[in-house]
């Protein structure tokens, strides 16, 4: 067992499980977890044009880096992407991380779960070491069902793709949100980066997709003070 540095045992918070009587979505949840396909894909374009010198100015970590410690920074603050089912019940996580696909030098994958910190420089440290360590041919593959406090995140580099769709295991309760981004392109002063995110309907709707989409687009619009060091 891990314990403190007190020496007494850490304790483990109970799971925190949605009250589905009082859940105005009830009905709604009823009705989408019944489905084959109970999960909706948005494709959009995100303009990351100030977020590019924002990460110069920073002088730690990356574009993509800055990209998906954004994202868990948005499915932190939207109640929904933090919802997962668990054995029929809708269980909330206080704290969504990242787990990201990594392409190894033989183009086969790993996964690397990067941790969510309220700090970039500290999770762009996390993030690149979680990322290192996957990409060594060494390294099993473990992509963990068990783990739902993440988020999904996949970046394609070569496309600029406008329509995007996951594997899923189908009849599972996957309900973890997956993002996927694609290749940057320049459009006179902007840069556009494409962006696909897929949830499951029985816990959200477009509503909810919208207030991620919307957040994620004010913090590109000044992403400094996103990016200075918090203490």
């Amino acid at each position: 067992m891990t314990k403190q540095q007190t020496g007494s045992p850490m304790t483990i918070p109970a799971p925190t499980f949605l009250d589905l009587e009082d859940w105005p979505r009830r009905a709604t949840f009823d009705y989408f977890r019944s489905f084959d396909k109970p999960y909706f894909n948005v494709c959009t374009r995100l303009d990351v044009s100030r977020l590019k010198p924002a990460v110069a100015d920073a002088g730690v970590g990356s574009l993509a880096l800055a990209s998906y410690f954004l994202a868990i920074q948005m499915a932190n603050e939207v109640a929904s992407f933090r919802y997962r089912l668990e054995a029929g019940r809708v269980r909330i996580h206080g704290v969504v991380h990242g787990s990201t696909t990594v392409l190894r030098d033989d183009q086969s994958l790993g996964f690397a779960r990067l941790e969510h910190a309220g700090d970039f420089a500290a999770f762009a440290s996390g993030a690149a070491q979680a990322i290192d360590a996957a990409r060594l041919r060494s390294a099993p593959f473990e992509p963990t069902s068990e783990e739902t406090d993440v988020i999904h995140l996949t970046t394609l580099p070569w496309i600029h793709f406008t329509s995007f769709s996951h594997a899923r295991n189908w009849g599972q309760e996957d309900a973890i949100p997956k993002l996927a981004f694609g290749r940057i392109e320049a459009e006179g002063a902007r840069l556009w980066l494409p962006l696909s995110v897929e949830v499951h309907h029985a816990l959200m709707d477009g509503l909810h997709l919208g207030q991620f989409i919307e957040g994620f687009e004010a913090a590109l619009a000044d992403p400094r003070p996103w990016l200075a060091k918090r203490r």
